[in-house]
């Protein structure tokens, strides 16, 4: 198995004109078939430091895409490749570090392959939730309104069938 780096540094973010970061993450999910049908489950993370419940999501690098980076940033703090779907929109939240409004683009991800070893192993843990776990555990608003977008579309595509 090839050795996954996760990448480094600020030297390639995209910054908003008012010097807040332009963040791009993902919501991790797949479909579980039960009796009734089937549910949604999501993929959280812990922070580094070890504690909360959060998508994987960081800088937008000016060497790709939206897509590409939110599928870096799965594969980098998860450990899940899968397939983006249609952007959940954008957000603007204020930075817990600095002084600084941040610009968050969410995706929807469904997860194709989870890895056994991934760059941020050894500082996160993933855990698959239901979401309404998700909604009760998550200190992120921003992060809670994407999962609202993402149950309520799919809702819509299932009711379409």
């Amino acid at each position: 198995m090839a050795v996954m780096v996760a990448r480094q540094g600020r030297e390639l973010q995209r910054y908003t004109s008012t010097g807040g970061r332009i963040v791009v993450g993902c919501i991790p999910y797949r479909m579980r078939r039960d009796g009734d049908g089937s549910e949604m489950e999501v993929l959280v993370i812990t922070s580094q430091k070890g504690h909360g419940m959060m998508f994987p999501k960081g800088g937008w690098e000016v060497d790709e895409s939206m897509d590409e980076a939110a599928r870096r940033e799965a594969l980098e703090e998860a450990g899940v490749v899968g397939d983006t779907e249609q952007s959940l929109g954008c957000w603007y939240y204020k930075s817990r570090r600095y002084d600084a409004t941040y610009e968050g683009f969410m995706f929807p991800l469904r997860v194709t392959d989870e890895l056994p070893q991934w760059p941020e192993m050894s500082s996160r843990n993933r855990t698959w939730a239901t979401v309404q776990q998700v909604m009760d555990g998550c200190q992120h608003w921003w992060m809670r309104e994407a999962l609202e977008r993402l149950v309520s579309r799919h809702a819509k595509l299932q009711s379409a069938l």
